[in-house]
């Protein structure tokens, strides 16, 4: 049995970039893990044509670029792909190892914008009031009260994640329970306030009864876990998954689906882009506009259904 191709040894410049990127950019974990991995595909395909990776030139990177075509790779992949190179190359620059960046004027094929994913109405509403008699009593509090202020707020599931239960000097968020609202730390350490509606209050308030049965003494953050410590991102995931598989909704539910649902039910009703955006702490109004598409998809489906002049099913 032949053993599996091993990926290619990193070089010890992209070794001092990667370390460049997770020290000084502070890149999360998972962008690096994505970066790597593209310098490895680098040093692959240079390798394999016995280049030298200080020396391609643009087009030897064109011709790089045309062999990841052939792994039929989608436009994101190879967007970032590129983006990673780009980068790498840009810092060899910058340190004086290379004189010109060989992926400066490469670029990945466009993109289609896909349509965020939305629950209906109804759905949403289910998944939120969802309640099994047999269910621990405080996961139940712990998962409405989730559901609430994902879908009842808008929130990123890092802004979930960074809520603590009442303001100290290190959060970077807190519930203000007097003024129904919760402070949060968006994209770019931008801070925002964002209403609580009245569901999220009595969930909050239902959670907040039970917390302490959970909650390690020192433990300042509003969700935790059964072992008194702040849920993570993918232990919210984990029960929003098992919540709405409970709940039997028609599809995968994710935390950044009740965002999308939140926004595009906001806008159906309210029609005020502007205020959408500001509350879901978009920089710019752009960012906000895809709903206005899955707006009109709404009333698209209710005009092909109702109107006597609609297409013909």
């Amino acid at each position: 049995m032949s053993l599996p191709m091993l990926p290619p040894s990193l070089t010890d410049e992209q070794q001092r970039y990667l370390e460049h990127l997770r020290v000084q950019r502070r890149l999360a974990e998972r962008t690096l893990t994505l970066y790597t991995d593209a310098l490895q595909r680098l040093t692959g395909l240079a390798s394999a044509e016995g280049l030298d990776l200080l020396r391609v030139s643009a087009h030897q990177a064109r011709r790089f670029l045309a062999k990841l075509h052939t792994h039929k790779l989608k436009p994101r992949t190879l967007a970032l792909i590129l983006s990673a190179w780009r980068g790498w190359y840009r810092w060899l620059g910058q340190n004086g190892l290379v004189d010109a960046n060989p992926i400066a004027d490469l670029h990945a094929p466009k993109q289609g914008r896909p349509l965020p994913k939305a629950l209906g109405v109804d759905d949403a509403v289910r998944l939120a009031e969802h309640h099994q008699d047999a269910a621990d009593p405080v996961a139940e509090a712990l998962e409405r009260c989730l559901v609430e202020l994902l879908y009842g707020s808008g929130l990123r599931v890092s802004e979930l994640v960074g809520l603590d239960q009442r303001h100290q000097a290190s959060s970077a968020g807190w519930i203000v329970p007097e003024d129904a609202e919760a402070q949060v730390l968006g994209k770019g350490s931008k801070r925002r306030a964002v209403p609580l509606g009245g569901p999220s209050m009595t969930a909050l308030r239902a959670w907040i009864a039970v917390r302490g049965q959970w909650a390690a003494a020192d433990e300042p953050a509003l969700l935790v876990g059964p072992r008194g410590h702040r849920l993570s991102a993918d232990q919210i995931r984990k029960r929003l998954k098992q919540r709405a598989l409970a709940a039997g909704m028609p599809t995968h539910v994710h935390p950044h689906m009740l965002r999308h649902s939140f926004a595009s039910h906001l806008l159906q009703s309210s029609g005020d882009l502007r205020a959408v955006q500001e509350l879901l702490g978009h920089a710019n109004i752009s960012t906000t506009q895809i709903y206005t598409r899955l707006d009109f998809q709404h009333l698209a489906k209710v005009y092909d259904a109702a109107h006597p002049r609609a297409r013909k099913k």
